[in-house]
């Protein structure tokens, strides 16, 4: 007979799906709002977006206490940064504050996978994705999370996204229309509800625009 062990991880992945699309003006940010761990829903209420700044939000996925550690650091610089410039942060300095705070912890990381979403200096719609240990780039749409093998193809699909690698650079934002672009959202996560057991109860999307930033939310399938 084998000798068995009991295994300890100081990980947990608690699922869900985080989208987010940038326009021309807007940009929109969505996640689901259930939390799990294995074949067991925890709550069917759980926001996995969070705002960081008037101009820039958070979705993540993977292991929410590790989340909120990250959300709790983030917002202490944050403050920080507000005090030393009188100004709040923008987008792509938000950005590049999340990348140096999950490199930093790359030995024992975050396990979180991110999409930021916002508006660039210039007002334009901005979305970042990230691996865990900070590696970013800034894209037109992107996905992260349990569901995010099936909505990233979905989304290939019908935004089409210049390569990074034509030259001239191209522009990342979509061609969509803001009410499109949310529509779009609400149609991904109705396809990967259907696919991942992880994704589920409620959509929460949020708008955000030069007018300021919305919350919308849609029901999912619950089992």
């Amino acid at each position: 007979m084998a000798k068995q062990q009991a295994n300890w991880s100081p990980y947990d992945n608690n699922g869900g799906s985080c989208v987010a699309i940038a326009g021309k003006d807007y940009c929109v940010i969505a996640a689901d709002t259930r939390m799990s761990t294995g074949y067991s829903i925890l709550t069917r209420d759980y926001s996995k977006i969070s705002k960081l700044a008037d101009k820039a939000v958070l979705a993540s996925s993977g292991f929410q206490a590790d989340i909120k550690a990250l959300q709790k650091h983030l917002a202490a610089r944050h403050l920080i940064y507000q005090h030393q410039h009188n100004k709040q942060m923008s987008c792509p300095a938000m950005a590049q504050l999340l990348s140096n705070t999950l490199y930093y912890k790359r030995f024992f990381p975050y396990y979180a996978f991110n999409v930021l979403g916002g508006l660039d200096n210039e007002g334009k719609g901005c979305v970042f994705t990230y691996d865990a240990v900070g590696s970013y780039e800034r894209v037109g749409y992107g996905a992260q999370g349990s569901g995010s093998t099936l909505i990233m193809p979905f989304l290939d699909n019908q935004l089409k996204s210049p390569s990074p690698l034509l030259l001239p650079a191209q522009d990342a934002v979509t061609p969509l229309s803001e009410l499109e672009a949310v529509e779009l959202v609400r149609t991904v996560f109705v396809s990967a509800t259907e696919r991942d057991i992880y994704t589920g109860d409620k959509v929460e999307i949020v708008i955000l625009n030069a007018e300021g930033l919305r919350r919308e939310f849609m029901d999912l399938r619950k089992d």
